[in-house]
C-alpha cells in the first residue's frame, strides 16, 4: 500500500523576496562586464608566427603556462593556432618551458 503524496507547502521553498538585502552589507551592485574579444580577429591576423616572440609571449603566464581562452578572450580557432605556435617556439628555445626559480 502506498502513501498518498500531499501537495502543499511542506516540501516547497518559500518565494524569494525581490527587494531584500543580499547579506549583511546590503544588496550587491551589479557591474557591467566587458566582453572579451579576440585580438587576432580584431587586428585581422590570420597567421600566428612562432618567431614573433613579442606577440606569442603575451599569451603565456608568469610561470610559463599557456593562458586559457577565458582569460585572454581569443576565439577557439586562434587559440589552437596560438597553442601550436607557443609549443613550436618552446622547442626552438625562443620561449622558456618554465621560469627559473
Amino acid at each position: 500500500m502506498g502513501t498518498a503524496r500531499v501537495v502543499g507547502s511542506e516540501g516547497e521553498r518559500p518565494p524569494r523576496r525581490e527587494g531584500a538585502p543580499a547579506g549583511p552589507g546590503g544588496p550587491r551592485k551589479q557591474y557591467f562586464r566587458r566582453r572579451k574579444v579576440c585580438k587576432f580577429c580584431t587586428e585581422k591576423i590570420d597567421i600566428i608566427d612562432y618567431k614573433d616572440v613579442k606577440l606569442v609571449g603575451q599569451f603565456i603566464s608568469e610561470r610559463g603556462k599557456i593562458m586559457p581562452r577565458r582569460l585572454t578572450g581569443t576565439c577557439s580557432p586562434h587559440q589552437r593556432l596560438l597553442a601550436e605556435a607557443i609549443k613550436r617556439a618552446r622547442n626552438i628555445a625562443f620561449l622558456p618551458f618554465t621560469t627559473s626559480t
